[in-house]
């Protein structure tokens, strides 16, 4: 896969993210404060970076589990079709759970994975999700928290990836092709 033929526009800086994600980890601990134990469950592979960062800033006790999903393979347009990969270790059954995702799009990867954790009986689950696209909404789900709302552009950098790259970058840019014919370096 080429990948000579994009650039990435800065959306959201490395700062913001980190001064949000304090302001998610204050309302989250707020919000479940007193409970025995947080179970906080990332969605794969996306919220990894996210996740570190937050569970890092929740004054609470903590298990972090992590379950794998898949419907995007590498096209920019989610196939609707969503597979679990990994599921959970641990039971999450009378447990207060938060779940964590990258981002929220059409809703269908969400919409799949809250169903499932339901049917497992949690005491109290909760959703952030880091980025929300609400334009691009197809079925009803909504984050409890959210840290940004961002426009129905293709986003990349801290934890989320085009065709797995880009997930290191520190910041959170919109992905922009550029289709040069020419071999010049910019």
């Amino acid at each position: 896969m080429d990948h000579s033929n994009y650039v990435i526009d800065p959306l959201i800086s490395a700062k913001a993210i980190a001064a949000r994600v304090e302001e998610l980890a204050a309302e989250i601990t707020e919000t479940f404060k007193g409970t025995d134990k947080l179970i906080v469950i990332g969605l794969l592979r996306g919220s990894f970076v996210f996740i570190a960062d937050l569970v890092r800033e929740l004054d609470l006790p903590v298990e972090v589990d992590f379950l794998e999903t898949s419907s995007y393979g590498n096209s920019m347009e989610s196939s609707r079709e969503v597979r679990i990969l990994k599921d959970l270790r641990g039971e999450i059954e009378g447990r207060d759970i938060l779940v964590v995702e990258d981002i929220v799009d059409t809703g269908h990867t969400l919409h799949h994975v809250l169903n499932l954790l339901k049917s497992r009986n949690p005491r109290r689950m909760e959703v952030c999700a880091l980025l929300d696209k609400p334009s691009r909404r197809e079925v009803d789900v909504k984050a409890t928290w959210v840290g940004f709302e961002i426009p129905d552009k293709f986003v990349v950098g801290y934890g989320i990836d085009y065709a797995q790259r880009n997930r290191n970058l520190p910041h959170i840019g919109v992905v922009r092709f550029t289709d040069r014919d020419d071999e010049s370096e910019s």
